[in-house]
């Protein structure tokens, strides 16, 4: 359900879902592309929905602008030092060092993601950095697949997994049961991860996107509706390369 106010002259559109995850509370989620979302008990009516968003006006407003602000500093990559990148839904200062004396590695420190080319070259950085996701990726979509795998009981084995770097996927089931996994997924958060995992594993089961698809993927993830609106909302930022 879609629906908008206004908070003085900035128009405020927000759709709502409904979530089995909540008795009585809503929440209010400002995605980084500005899509807002209301989660909602199944039993909240429309006005109780509008009084709540127009109560948050000034809040959801100063997401907006700092969303917006958000998105002017990360797009388009440069690779070079001080940028935010994500990796498992946290964003990460990059910091480039350039020495010639040590093989090119990759490393995770605190707050940081740290890249040491021979040549600090923009293009040499987004490799060796795009590279080190692939391999993260390939181990983390292995174990999140098992883990999600072993919470179906009618999954009698673990599909194959391969990697396919896609511009607007993040994963689809091939006609004979391989799950293809966009490795920028790795971006973000573990419960979006889990999700599209979820979501290609009931396409198993049915292959489609009928009304009993959806009946399945509900059963198997429950609140699937706000982790894909999270998910769809971070797209820009993590799957630029």
């Amino acid at each position: 359900m879609q629906s908008s106010l206004s908070y003085g002259d900035r128009p405020i559109d927000y759709f709502v879902n409904e979530s089995p995850n909540l008795s009585s509370k809503l929440r209010i989620h400002v995605h980084p592309n500005g899509v807002v979302e209301v989660e909602a008990p199944a039993e909240a009516c429309q006005d109780r929905i509008s009084a709540a968003v127009r109560r948050r006006a000034r809040w959801i407003s100063k997401q907006l602008d700092a969303a917006e602000e958000a998105r002017s500093y990360s797009l388009p990559r440069e690779y070079i030092s001080g940028e935010t990148h994500f990796y498992i839904g946290r964003r990460y200062r990059l910091r480039v060092t350039e020495d010639s004396s040590n093989p090119s590695a990759v490393l995770l420190k605190g707050g940081r993601i740290e890249v040491i080319c021979r040549l600090a070259d923009p293009a040499a950085v987004r490799r060796r950095l795009n590279e080190w996701y692939r391999g993260r990726a390939e181990d983390y979509f292995e174990r999140r697949l098992a883990a999600v795998a072993s919470r179906i009981s009618w999954l009698e084995e673990n599909p194959q997994l391969k990697l396919v770097a896609m511009k607007k996927q993040w994963g689809s089931c091939a006609p004979n049961g391989t799950i293809h996994l966009n490795p920028w997924l790795i971006r973000a958060p573990t419960e979006c991860i889990d999700y599209v995992i979820t979501h290609e594993l009931c396409h198993l089961r049915e292959h489609n996107h009928s009304k009993k698809y959806y009946e399945i993927l509900g059963h198997h993830y429950p609140n699937w509706r706000h982790v894909k609106a999270r998910l769809d909302g971070m797209a820009e930022l993590i799957l630029a390369c």
